[in-house]
């Protein structure tokens, strides 16, 4: 490989957002995940676990996922007393760290830009409560990936299991991108922890950080949408 080659394909990965409903086939999703175990680790730990789903259980994941979203919007809302009943029905978030929390201000403003280039794609204008509910919901639904996939790391080797996990994630990513399947990470779908239990054999010292939608790109014109990718940050020296 020559280095074009790789900083072609590292480039030419991207957020999807809309998916086709076409499955991935077995022997190219295995593939990509035998292309993940090469990534690196520390101590060749591997202090994560990958929960992957198709077929008809990522629709049932689907459907426990925007159920969980219905049942959240009042708190999304922040109306009163949308707390209190949240807890009386047992419906607030359960996973296992925060997600609805605000960024720090020296990093929000690249996430309030990359939000508002992404809504006016979408032509989601300023105070379109619904629009962006509608898009928030789609979300939860994957964004119709008919692959679904959670990353879980252990707690006893935080942060360094998350920093592991990520280095995974981004090997599958981009061998994914390779075999011409998209990707979108979504922090979101770490927010409940339970749709997961009722699929999955759980072992409660791995932690879910993220989920990961694996699917073929639409033609929606979401997907022609890129966020900015800027510089490397550096420490200044002294």
């Amino acid at each position: 490989m020559q280095s074009k080659d790789f900083s072609e394909l590292v480039q030419a990965r991207y957020s999807v957002r809309d998916f086709r409903p076409d499955p991935i086939p077995a022997d190219v999703l295995a593939e990509i995940l035998d292309d993940a175990r090469h990534a690196p680790s520390w101590s060749n730990t591997r202090p994560y676990l990958l929960a992957v789903a198709s077929g008809d259980r990522t629709d049932r994941l689907r459907a426990a996922y925007l159920a969980r979203f219905d049942e959240s919007l009042e708190l999304r809302h922040r109306e009163r007393g949308a707390f209190l009943r949240a807890w009386l029905r047992r419906t607030l978030p359960d996973g296992d760290f925060p997600t609805w929390k605000r960024y720090p201000d020296e990093l929000r403003k690249r996430s309030v830009k990359v939000g508002v280039g992404l809504y006016q794609q979408l032509g989601i204008v300023r105070g379109d409560r619904d629009g962006r509910d509608a898009h928030a919901r789609r979300n939860l639904a994957f964004f119709g990936a008919p692959t679904v996939a959670f990353l879980l790391v252990h707690e006893d080797l935080l942060p360094f299991s998350a920093h592991d996990g990520g280095l995974m994630l981004q090997t599958l990513m981009l061998s994914a991108t390779a075999h011409g399947v998209g990707s979108c990470a979504m922090g979101e779908l770490a927010t409940w922890r339970s749709p997961l239990e009722t699929e999955f054999d759980l072992d409660p010292k791995y932690k879910l950080v993220t989920g990961l939608a694996l699917g073929y790109p639409s033609d929606a014109p979401v997907n022609q949408f890129r966020a900015e990718h800027l510089p490397v940050p550096q420490a200044p020296t002294r």
